[in-house]
């Protein structure tokens, strides 16, 4: 009995799994479609980014040349982010029907008993900056992962 449920279990499991990559392939080739657009400076600068917020067009405005290069420089600066926010926003709408699949399905530590909960274990990307200046601002030092470098020359670490 135990291990008829045991086996129903597992094959809800493998099916949302099966489901979950479909899906998952699916949104993979929306995503590599994706764009995003944003105008700045008066509708003067016209930038595109793809679904990694990477430039992949600009177009200026025939009167770009009223703008000094320092207006110009900001202006695409600002135009870049917002449509890479965008493009950012548009990626997690698409992932959103995925993460609710996924909040269904049941989680591994409800299916065998003292079994790890994976999800609480992923660590999380600190925020990446957004300013130059905040590039400047001094490093931690060693690793990210807070490991410790040891040497494999030396026992005096």
């Amino acid at each position: 009995m135990v291990n008829e449920r045991l086996q129903a279990d597992m094959m809800t499991v493998l099916e949302g799994l099966d489901e979950q990559l479909r899906g998952i392939a699916e949104i993979q080739l929306r995503r590599s479609r994706l764009t995003a657009t944003a105008r700045t400076c008066e509708q003067r600068i016209e930038v595109t980014v793809n679904a990694d917020g990477l430039l992949i067009d600009t177009t200026f405005a025939d009167d770009i040349s009223d703008l000094t290069y320092d207006e110009i420089a900001a202006g695409m600066t600002a135009a870049v982010q917002q449509a890479a926010a965008e493009a950012l926003r548009l990626g997690a709408e698409l992932m959103q029907p995925l993460r609710e699949r996924k909040m269904q399905l049941p989680k591994m530590s409800e299916i065998i008993e003292g079994a790890p909960d994976l999800g609480e274990m992923m660590p999380t990307a600190p925020p990446v900056p957004k300013r130059v200046e905040d590039y400047r601002e001094s490093q931690p030092d060693g690793p990210a992962d807070g490991s410790v470098r040891r040497s494999m020359v030396s026992d005096e670490d």
